[in-house]
């Protein structure tokens, strides 16, 4: 899962810090509006972004149980996972899901070794929605080590202004997209997986 971190609503950002990230791949300068709802204190906006996780997770855990099948009513999922808002894992939370509980023959590690990362958000139906931040998200995961990022499809444009070198985008609509070339990368069929 990637995530990135934006200055606080009423942090105080001085000439010289908005210059120096101007010019970095890594950072990206946003108008104040475009990040945070106006007219809301920090306590407000982290309520609401902690809200979405919640909602991204529980998305998540019926997005995946439906992917395999399973009854929601005989298995708990719990996720734990601190200090993060918003709803841009869900995706991952369902793949984490899947290769925890996939018992057809083909859980296990959907990694198949690789360093994998990713993001998007997650429908119960399995639909995956665009987060935004996806440049940002690259470097990241290109700076850790990944080899493949999972970018939700509408997003392969933005994901390959600023590609790290040696990072392999994969768009993806759906969870069975994001499963489905995450196995075919595992069994060596590099052809069968799509690329932004």
């Amino acid at each position: 899962m990637t995530t990135i971190i934006a200055t606080g609503p009423s942090a105080d950002v001085d000439l010289r810090d908005v210059a120096d990230a101007w010019f970095r791949t890594d950072r990206a300068v946003l108008p104040h509006d475009s990040v945070y709802p106006s007219g809301q204190s920090d306590a407000e906006i982290e309520k609401h972004n902690l809200g979405q996780m919640k909602e991204s997770q529980d998305a998540a855990a019926l997005a995946a149980l439906g992917y395999l099948k399973k009854d929601p009513k005989q298995v708990k999922v719990t996720l734990h996972l601190a200090d993060i808002g918003g709803p841009s894992a869900g995706l991952l939370f369902s793949l984490g899901i899947v290769d925890k509980l996939d018992g057809d023959g083909h859980g296990g590690d959907l990694t198949g070794g690789r360093i994998v990362a990713g993001t998007g958000t997650i429908d119960p139906d399995g639909s995956v929605g665009a987060v935004g931040g996806v440049s940002l998200k690259t470097q990241a995961a290109a700076r850790d080590g990944a080899t493949v990022f999972l970018v939700p499809k509408d997003e392969c444009s933005d994901a390959l202004a600023e590609r790290p070198k040696g990072l392999r985008l994969v768009p993806v609509t759906a969870l069975s997209d994001a499963v489905a070339s995450l196995r075919a990368l595992e069994q060596g069929q590099e052809s069968k997986v799509p690329s932004c």
